[in-house]
């Protein structure tokens, strides 16, 4: 992987904000017992995760060791933060990072950047609670903590951690993997404050058990909770990753039958979340939609194969059968609950807004919003894909047609959304079927597919042929 300059420089502005965070811990009067042993209680913790045989238990969905993030024990971290000075605090988090397993390369690269971000967050988390008095309110020996104070400088130096490595995570997916500024940072905070309350809390209890008359072996006994929590977390990815194998599952049953849309599906699905996070949709909904978006074709499974790639006019029958495609998908996907309001958007996602569409001729705001969604993104993506029988339209022209068709087929705010993602983020579109495109013919410019139809059959096919 090649790693971007300008991510080389942040990560080493970042390297060098630690190293002048850190330095300080050198001067005399630093309690270094705690410090090493809360170093190396941090990594220890994380072993039985990070191993193989423990990983079947506490890891991910595949038997083996658990996914990144899994094993995060922040509350040892931040039960530093509470206890030590700022500069001994940051020192904490430095071995864990260092040891912690890196999946792809530059494997010294990224053990850099998190050990940075780390100590850091840490250094964040512990300046807050100094400010805060948390030293004073936590007690020593028989000394009884000052409750319930003490829960306000836990709770602020668990929001700065937070803060710290949230804003952190977008600057390097803004710098490294290249996405806008706008979208860097988007539902990063939102998604890591109930985890991190947690942490918090779990981080005071830890001290507090140090600081009493009973020692660090007290502060052990919050382990346990914190391998339940890890489990709890563990299935979860696993009930996630088995959602994702179900849907690639159907979307690759899809392909195979018809080979002329390939990656036509995880397209629309992107597009589907750009057209929802356009009009403001929060994350459990941009999963929905984008749900919806890859299996909204499922249902071409329950369409005989000879009707799907026949060339030719097709009878009354034959189209009968196609038109009933979005009710075979309905009916498949009925039983999978975590697809939620994303099986309405298969459903109806060729209902048109002036009520000529199918299969219930629904009109306006009587269909779903997710259906009026994905309608636009698998229009969209039928003109400006490249397949074995028609040729892709620029980006531009194929938003001119979306607008020109918006309020009879395509309701207006999804189209005002796609052309505004769009402009932001640009689009790629892709040759979705392994035969080579047909060439245009020279006497006269390539025939452009209708966006009314959902696959971008061309106008020059065979009279009597319906959209797919």
């Amino acid at each position: 992987m090649v790693v971007p300059r300008t991510a080389r420089v942040f990560i080493g502005c970042a390297l060098l904000a630690a190293a002048a965070v850190t330095l300080p811990a050198l001067r005399p009067g630093t309690p270094w017992p705690t410090v090493l042993l809360l170093a190396t209680l941090y990594p220890v913790c994380e072993l039985p995760v990070r191993c193989r045989l423990t990983g079947r238990v506490l890891g991910g969905p595949d038997g083996g060791p658990a996914p990144p993030g899994t094993g995060s024990f922040f509350p040892v971290l931040l039960a530093a933060a509470l206890l030590l000075p700022p500069a001994a605090a940051a020192l904490t988090a430095l071995p864990g990072a260092v040891l912690a397993r890196v999946e792809r390369p530059p494997f010294a690269l990224r053990r850099a950047w998190r050990a940075a971000q780390l100590a850091l967050a840490v250094w964040a988390a512990a300046r807050t609670a100094e400010a805060l008095r948390c030293p004073d309110a936590l007690g020593l020996g028989p000394d009884v903590p000052d409750f319930p104070y003490v829960l306000l400088p836990a709770g602020a130096a668990a929001l700065a951690f937070c803060l710290v490595l949230t804003a952190l995570d977008g600057a390097i997916r803004a710098t490294a993997e290249q996405f806008p500024l706008r979208t860097a940072w988007r539902g990063l905070l939102g998604r890591a404050l109930a985890p991190h309350a947690v942490h918090g809390l779990a981080g005071l209890m830890m001290a507090v058990l140090w600081r009493s008359s009973y020692g660090p072996p007290a502060a052990l006994f919050v382990l346990l909770p914190m391998y339940i929590s890890c489990w709890g977390f563990a299935q979860y990815h696993r009930e996630r990753a088995a959602h994702q194998a179900t849907i690639r599952a159907l979307v690759q049953a899809v392909d195979i039958k018809d080979r002329y849309t390939r990656g036509h599906s995880e397209r629309v699905g992107h597009a589907s979340v750009l057209i929802a996070r356009e009009l403001g949709m929060d994350e459990p909904r941009l999963e929905v939609v984008r749900f919806a978006g890859i299996l909204h074709d499922v249902g071409k499974l329950g369409v005989p194969t000879r009707v799907l790639r026949k060339d030719g006019p097709l009878t009354p029958d034959e189209r009968r059968v196609i038109e009933l495609h979005p009710e075979y998908g309905h009916e498949m996907v009925r039983g999978i609950g975590f697809l939620g309001e994303a099986r309405t958007a298969i459903l109806h996602h060729h209902e048109r807004m002036d009520g000529s569409g199918y299969p219930y001729g629904l009109k306006g705001h009587e269909i779903p919003e997710y259906a009026r969604v994905v309608a636009v993104a698998d229009a969209f993506d039928a003109m400006t894909s490249t397949r074995s029988y028609s040729r892709a339209r620029p980006v531009e022209t194929a938003l001119a047609e979306l607008r020109r068709c918006a309020g009879t087929h395509f309701d207006p705010r999804m189209v005002d959304a796609l052309t505004r993602a769009l402009h932001e983020h640009g689009w790629r579109p892709e040759v979705t079927a392994h035969e080579p495109a047909v060439p245009a013919p020279r006497d006269s410019p390539p025939t452009a597919p209708d966006p009314a139809e959902p696959h971008g059959r061309p106008d020059r096919r065979p009279a009597g042929r319906p959209p797919l």
